[in-house]
């Protein structure tokens, strides 16, 4: 995951902020439950990462700017740590963890998964603290994150706490977020796949709902 910082042209009271969930890796397609564990991209996936840079709308400034962004990784925006759930095929984590997959199927938020594992209120405590700093620090500033479904769910949460949860969040989707002063978060744009095929691919990834990770 990276963020990439770079000035906007005119002047603005706000922070756009950018956020992608990542392309779709080898053990999205393979259903495997990731976490914090590190996978590559897979074909499918470095072809959407390719189309997500080709958007002409909502990353009009890059072409521009993008041989002069910053990018830097950060750890607040990695996904949430599963704990013993890590690794496992989600279908047959159920019998292989069992107290693992209870706790991460539970309905209450403050529930720690063993092994490790975070509960979905730290999760979301780090990662809304985590853009909320992003977006103290570059006011005035359009910001461009690269990170999880499970984190994007968190932060639309944090932006529309009214709101009923959000379905799938599907890989190289694009959602923009603005940060104003006094805490306040809108979403300009949500869950933007236009720059995909809508056969192929699409459809194919692996989490970014409630078995993201």
């Amino acid at each position: 995951l990276f963020a990439g910082f770079f000035r906007s042209s005119g002047d603005r009271d706000y922070t756009e902020i950018v956020v992608v969930r990542h392309g779709e890796t080898s053990w999205n397609a393979e259903r495997k439950i990731q976490g914090h564990l590190d996978v590559e991209l897979n074909d499918a996936g470095r072809q959407q990462a390719v189309k997500v840079f080709l958007i002409k709308i909502v990353f009009i400034e890059i072409e521009l700017y993008i041989m002069l962004m910053q990018v830097l990784t950060d750890r607040d925006l990695r996904e949430r740590h599963l704990g013993d759930m890590q690794g496992l095929v989600y279908q047959e984590a159920s019998k292989i963890r069992p107290e693992a997959y209870k706790a991460f199927s539970s309905n209450r938020t403050d529930v720690d998964i063993p092994g490790g594992g975070e509960s979905l209120d730290k999760l979301y405590d780090r990662c809304t603290s985590a853009l909320q700093r992003i977006g103290d620090k570059h006011k005035g500033e359009r910001v461009v994150v690269v990170t999880h479904g499970g984190v994007i769910r968190s932060l639309h949460e944090r932006a529309r706490p009214s709101a009923r949860k959000v379905e799938k969040i599907l890989n190289t989707s694009v959602n923009v977020f603005r940060l104003f002063d006094g805490d306040k978060w809108t979403i300009q744009v949500w869950g933007d796949v236009t720059h995909l095929d809508q056969t192929g691919f699409l459809q194919s990834g692996f989490g970014g709902d409630r078995t993201s990770g």
